[in-house]
């Protein structure tokens, strides 16, 4: 390959990092108007400010964030996690009950832990552990536990992945449409408790989605 087509290669690979040919992470049926943009206007269609410095990402936009080597992808923002920590806690509060609340990203990577004033101290890891089962195996805690009772197709899951698995109520996936983007763990009541809130939390996260920075 002569100098000029590996020029021509390295070129179209930095023009599409800088979302200017359009090659930017899109939400399944997502379109453009156009794939011309200026520099101001590719920033927002791909999910970040015009250049300033720094680079903003729109909390569950799925865009790109700047990071230290270049930009990575964001499937659940700090401030969306945040927000839907702070509307279970509101009804976990109504509810009587003290918890923590662990929302991860699609990677099951910790995205915020929250622990309400009186929660018990076993309930951190719990809730964590209860994101991670959720991102692990693409479904509830509770729909977990459901299969891996004695005689079921997964009995005895709860062993592997060193400790990690929980098979009682109170993890949820986060979907946006289709696509997994999160996980949410609620712990420190009953089961039953922690189950319903997780699915409360759960069912307020889609109304969440619009929330911008």
């Amino acid at each position: 390959m002569e100098n000029r087509e590996i020029e021509a290669i390295v070129r179209e690979v930095l023009k599409a990092a800088e979302g200017g040919n359009g090659a930017v992470f899109r939400q399944p049926g997502e379109t453009f108007p156009t794939e011309q943009k200026t520099s101001a206007e590719a920033g927002e269609i791909s999910g970040t400010a015009a250049w300033t410095g720094s680079r903003k990402v729109i909390p569950g936009s799925g865009k790109l964030a700047a990071a230290n080597g270049g930009l990575v992808p964001v499937t659940m923002p700090l401030a969306l996690a945040v927000k839907l920590i702070e509307s279970i806690e509101a009804k976990a509060a109504e509810w009587g009950m003290r918890v923590v609340t662990a929302v991860s990203d699609a990677s099951a990577r910790p995205v915020a832990v929250h622990c309400m004033d009186g929660a018990y101290i076993g309930s951190f890891d719990v809730a964590l552990n209860k994101t991670y089962t959720s991102i692990a195996f693409q479904m509830s805690t509770a729909q977990l536990g459901t299969l891996s009772r004695p005689g079921e197709s997964l009995y005895g899951i709860q062993f592997t992945n060193e400790g990690r698995i929980v098979i009682f109520g109170g993890g949820e996936v986060l979907k946006r449409g289709d696509a997994i983007v999160g996980a949410l763990g609620v712990s420190g009541g009953s089961a039953e408790q922690d189950t319903a809130l997780a699915a409360y939390g759960k069912s307020v996260f889609e109304n969440l989605e619009g929330l911008s920075n």
